[in-house]
């Protein structure tokens, strides 16, 4: 389909509904962002820096993803866009011919071929481990999951029916974790051209309610656990002493375990550590005083890159799981798990009234809804925000008052 030919389709397709808009210079330049609408696949309003809008739709033409401009949103309705919109998509779902399905065919990869792609473009930021894991689901639930289709040709009742028969033969936290990889996944197909954008199928697909395991300590709890930490990292037992200043760096950093265990020490680089290998790929940590002054007391030994080394066994630290134990037990605080410092750190954050992207970048998360999980409040701090909006709005009501008896006053 030439550009000559997809112009006319517009222009016969604005009359239909009545609008003209060959009067209106559609603005040049980068939009600034796109709002995509839910009402059709590729239909949405690009928002330009001068402040005006207009309506586009983006779909794939013989091969191509093409995106089309319908017209200005001053001067169309959403409605009349959202006609010509479906005008558009169906011409273009119509007007294909067996030469352009070849086409789209040779642009957009089979679902085996894109998932070597991404494992070899984007599963080389993942650390050792998370590609241990994740290389366990591709094998189990990805791997031959819809080996008949094209990237582009997934829909939400192709991964609907996959995430069902996930759940069939796994439980509910596997089955999340396979939706979670599939879904990046197909973000990325939309980031590398192979799919429409906003039209990944996983964003409908309801994910298993997750098990409430997650706590933070209180102030108090923190003390508890901070005071029995302090003595230890002083203990002569080189061991448990390390293993205490590896639990005080998991606080003030928020970092996973496997993120400060894994350190070397050309990776701390003065007030940051460059982690070569996050869970979500490399990123910068930021560290405090308190954070720096722990890492200056750790002892170097030579020709050792690692950070926490294990000196009886001669090789990295890997866990402070035995140790650990004896420190929560001392503090009073039965079951409370290594990875509940990190969510420990984000939850005090956010009651330092942090925002969510700051926490997120902090933890090196990918996406807020990752970190809002986190983000939770104790009831000190939501009686203190109930306390202090309700004065506000006691004062706005006084203020009210007060300028009702003005105006009593100017009635007299």
């Amino acid at each position: 389909m030439t550009a000559l030919s997809l112009q006319k389709v517009v222009e016969e397709a604005l009359a239909r509904v009545g609008a003209d808009v060959s009067f209106v210079r559609i603005p040049r330049g980068e939009p600034r962002t796109t709002t995509w609408l839910s009402i059709e696949h590729g239909f949405g309003i690009r928002h330009y820096a001068t402040g005006k809008n207009v309506y586009i739709v983006q779909t794939r033409m013989a091969g191509k993803l093409r995106t089309v401009t319908l017209g200005p949103a001053s001067v169309l309705t959403r409605y009349q866009a959202t006609q010509v919109a479906r005008m558009v998509l169906a011409h273009a779902r119509v007007g294909a011919d067996p030469a352009s399905d070849r086409k789209r065919i040779r642009s957009a990869p089979r679902y085996t071929d894109f998932l070597d792609e991404f494992w070899e473009k984007w599963a080389t930021r993942w650390s050792a481990k998370t590609w241990d894991i994740n290389g366990g689901y591709r094998r189990l639930y990805l791997q031959d999951a819809f080996a008949d289709l094209c990237i582009d040709e997934l829909n939400e009742e192709h991964v609907t029916r996959w995430f069902a028969e996930v759940n069939r033969q796994t439980g509910p936290g596997a089955a999340n974790m396979a939706l979670g990889l599939l879904n990046l996944m197909l973000n990325k197909a939309e980031d590398w051209g192979y799919r429409l954008e906003n039209t990944n199928p996983c964003r409908v697909v309801r994910m298993n309610r997750r098990r409430a395991c997650e706590r933070f300590l209180t102030h108090e709890e923190l003390a508890r656990l901070g005071a029995v930490l302090a003595k230890e990292r002083e203990s002569d037992h080189a061991m448990r002493s390390l293993a205490a200043k590896a639990a005080t760096l998991f606080i003030l950093t928020g970092c996973r375990r496997g993120e400060i265990l894994g350190l070397h020490w050309k990776d701390i680089q003065g007030a940051r550590i460059k982690l070569r290998h996050g869970k979500t790929g490399p990123r910068m940590v930021w560290l405090g005083d308190e954070a720096r002054t722990v890492l200056d007391t750790i002892p170097r030994h030579d020709k050792i890159p690692w950070v926490f080394w294990n000196i009886p066994y001669r090789r990295p630290m890997r866990s402070i799981d035995a140790y650990w134990r004896k420190f929560r037990d001392e503090a009073g605080l039965p079951g409370l798990r290594v990875h509940d410092l990190r969510h420990t750190f984000a939850s005090h954050a956010a009651m330092s009234k942090e925002t969510l992207p700051m926490i997120g970048r902090l933890l090196g998360h990918a996406t807020v809804q990752s970190t809002a999980r986190y983000a939770h409040l104790d009831d000190g701090h939501v009686l203190e925000a109930a306390e202090q909006i309700g004065a506000a709005v006691e004062r706005m009501i006084g203020l009210a008052k007060d300028f009702s008896e003005v105006g009593d006053m100017h009635g007299e």
